[in-house]
């Protein structure tokens, strides 16, 4: 692995332009090689007994990062801010929130983790910013003010000549056109100061910046070289397909089939936007990975968004959510039934449709998602056998895996058990609308699938011990949002204790990962694609060939693959059931039986 950075937290060598190229074409970069684990500041651990987590319980904690053997952090956002979207409604783009610790805290953050050669990664959120913005608060003073076109104002409509009608404003007035926040309701507010409605495709309080403005970008990018003068490694942009809109922001219309996501999403310039970005301010050896919202991108668009050539946007990969809408409705309340096949489908059309044109960001949670075990896996009764299957899966795929908190442990979602209890505002809202409206009864009637969707199962706090409140906050004080229970069982302190616990399958793959390039650069073969309980594909470099077989499922299932090793000894390079390496020279070309959620790696 390349040098993650120098001890007095200074910004390592930006180089990379002599990387070294692979038996099948993949160019080295550091940032391919890397395992990120991502850190929800809020809830990772609480230094000060307030209930919040903050950056020097992220300090505390980083000696447990090097022990899991991750390359880098990625920071959910630490900005100052008024917390309406927990952090992602930044008020000032150059200092730290004060709940989460002071600039001092931050550095001496960046310098420990350097001095481990772990990298960190911050969140860009320029989409749009918080309404107590600077920017902001002068936008909206005047009709006549000079940041009045970093923002999207517009003035009404009289509601009787659209067909859609306002919720808010004045009498017989709607908003300028029918688009919809991501959060419910209208994504437009109307402002009395200057009697006009601005954009925000967020909550009210995260108004949209108007990138088309080039004082908007010059400024952003300004403040991009700022973060890596301090010396970081990287940016995670948050919603970055969002940032060109189309011209004029033309209605939807009652009759289409698409959505505000649709409208927004690859708008005419984001690609040019991109490209000055990346001829301003990054270089190929930064890890910058973008969030592609929406469920509509193209694999077109996605090789241009990762493209190095001169013609593509040069970011090292990016976040796609196809996978992420298989099981999820419009609302938080829907739920969609799905299969092994179209989930193994998405990764297939992901990792060919990529390859030699860019690079994969593999994930399966995040800050924005239930637990991975919970969703994709058993909770229940083989919840370390599925959490290791599904950590086999995320390590052994050609990407960048990306590890959520908690993930590495098999956290669970949590029972929320009404919708007080919830903080997000995702949540919250959607579900208060359409029960003022009169579309669902009451959160009772929808509080299955709504515990099963919701961000903030991804949320609670990392579970450190069994002890009041998971060790994440002092005895005695109330954390943010509630700890799971399931605390007792599942929690650092444990699952370090148990040789053969989530927490150290996970330490042994990334360590693998970091020794054998075939699981990192090697061609990605699927197997079996319309097996319903099976996924099975081989990773080859050069002369190197892996053979991943995973039953995803809770049956023992009898697996016959048709991979050409009758003239190999196969050998097991890692299985998650502990009797895993006693099968080696099992034949792999023949029949056998896999266990429920058995994982196993062959190197043929």
């Amino acid at each position: 692995m390349a040098d993650s950075g120098t001890a007095d937290g200074t910004a390592p060598d930006r180089g990379g332009d002599d990387a070294e190229t692979l038996p099948n074409g993949e160019t080295r970069r550091w940032w391919k090689e890397a395992v990120v684990y991502q850190i929800y500041p809020r809830s990772f651990n609480d230094s000060n007994g307030d209930g919040v987590g903050d950056i020097p319980g992220i300090v505390e904690k980083v000696d447990y990062l090097d022990d899991l053997g991750v390359d880098v952090v990625w920071l959910n956002p630490v900005y100052e801010s008024p917390n309406a979207d927990n952090g992602y409604d930044v008020a000032d783009y150059r200092a730290i929130m004060d709940e989460f610790g002071t600039m001092a805290d931050w550095e001496e953050l960046l310098a420990e983790l350097h001095d481990r050669d772990i990298r960190l990664v911050m969140d860009l959120v320029v989409n749009h910013t918080s309404d107590e913005h600077e920017w902001f608060r002068r936008s909206r003073r005047s009709r006549d003010s000079d940041y009045r076109d970093w923002y999207f104002w517009r003035e009404g409509r009289d509601a009787a000549e659209v067909p859609w009608t306002a919720e808010e404003g004045p009498d017989g007035e709607a908003p300028p056109n029918d688009w919809q926040s991501f959060f419910g309701g209208p994504a437009w507010t109307y402002d009395e100061t200057t009697e006009e409605w601005y954009l925000h495709l967020f909550d009210e309080k995260q108004p949209d910046l108007d990138w088309s403005n080039e004082r908007v970008r010059e400024e952003v990018f300004d403040t991009m070289a700022w973060w890596l003068e301090k010396g970081i490694d990287g940016f995670r942009m948050d919603v970055i397909n969002l940032v060109s809109k189309p011209p004029g922001l033309p209605p939807i219309g009652a009759d289409s089939e698409r959505d505000t996501f649709d409208q927004v999403s690859e708008g005419p310039r984001v690609h040019e936007y991109l490209r000055e970005m990346r001829e301003a301010v990054l270089s190929p050896d930064l890890l910058t990975v973008g969030e592609m919202a929406g469920r509509s991108l193209s694999l077109e668009h996605a090789r241009r968004y990762v493209g190095q050539g001169p013609d593509g946007d040069g970011l090292s990969m990016l976040f796609h959510f196809e996978h992420m809408h298989l099981d999820r409705g419009a609302e938080p309340w829907e739920r969609e039934a799905w299969e092994l096949p179209e989930l193994k489908a998405v990764f297939d059309k992901w990792q060919a449709g990529l390859e030699g044109a860019g690079w994969n960001a593999l994930y399966l949670s995040n800050h924005d998602q239930p637990r991975t075990v919970s969703r994709f896996g058993d909770d229940g009764a083989y919840r370390r056998e599925s959490a290791t299957l599904l950590a086999t899966l995320l390590h052994t795929l050609r990407g960048t895996p990306y590890v959520y908190q908690g993930q590495e442990l098999g956290m669970t979602n949590a029972p929320f058990a009404s919708l007080s209890e919830f903080r997000d505002v995702e949540t919250k809202h959607p579900v208060r609308r359409a029960i003022d409206r009169g579309e669902i009864d009451s959160f009772e009637a929808v509080a299955d699938a709504v515990r099963a969707n919701s961000r903030d199962n991804a949320r609670t706090p990392m579970q450190w011990s069994d002890g009041s409140n998971a060790g994440f906050t002092d005895p005695d004080s109330e954390p943010w949002i509630g700890v799971n229970p399931n605390h007792g069982e599942i929690n650092v302190a444990a699952e370090r204790d148990d040789p053969e616990s989530v927490w150290h399958y996970y330490r042994r793959l990334i360590a693998l990962r970091g020794e054998h390039d075939v699981m990192v650069y090697g061609d990605y073969d699927p197997l079996v694609p319309d097996h319903e309980r099976i996924w099975a594909y081989t990773r080859t470099l050069g002369e190197e060939r892996w053979l991943v077989v995973l039953n995803a499922s809770g049956e023992p299932t009898d697996v016959e693959l048709p991979v050409g090793a009758a003239d190999a000894t196969p050998s097991v390079v890692i299985a998650n059931y502990g009797d895993g390496e006693d099968r080696v020279g099992e034949a792999v070309d023949g029949a056998f039986e896999l266990r429920p959620w058995e994982a196993r790696v062959y190197e043929l």
